[in-house]
């Protein structure tokens, strides 16, 4: 089987996009003064930003991560002192994830960040372009058995 060289390879190209893309957010972070906030952290700090104190399981699904995924990074997020983990009252056996005020402070300048990194690596491609490469996207992560991809 031949396979193309890492200019024409997608998984190459998606590969070095991300990590361009992830190199740029840290370094606004840093710049905005919120360097608590890393990439990986932005799928539970929207959902938490959008509504606040969520099941973890509930947060899981609306930051797009695997179980196993978020106890890792809500372990690091609580160590960065953005998040802090209560019991539900409902449920003894849940846990609720909370912002911190850290967390709630860290909103404006966050995303503020993220929308100039978005506009910037976006620039020159049409609206029609992102919304292909989106659903190109979203069929990768179907293709990959990740159903909830849309």
């Amino acid at each position: 089987m031949n396979f193309p060289l890492p200019p024409d390879c997608p998984y190459y190209l998606i590969s070095r996009a991300t990590l361009a893309v992830t190199s740029h957010l840290k370094k606004g972070f840093i710049n905005e003064g919120v360097s608590t906030i890393k990439p990986a952290y932005l799928g539970v700090l929207l959902a938490l930003w959008d509504e606040d104190s969520l099941k973890a399981n509930e947060l899981g699904k609306r930051a797009g991560l695997e179980p196993s995924t978020m106890t890792g990074l809500l372990d690091r997020m609580e160590r960065d002192g953005l998040v802090k983990r209560e019991p539900d009252p409902n449920d003894r056996r849940a846990n609720r994830i909370i912002l911190t005020k850290a967390g709630v402070d860290a909103e404006i300048s966050s995303t503020k960040v993220l929308s100039d990194t978005l506009d910037k690596v976006f620039s020159s491609i049409s609206k029609k372009d992102i919304e292909i490469t989106k659903n190109v996207l979203h069929t990768i992560l179907l293709n990959c058995g990740k159903e909830d991809a849309k």
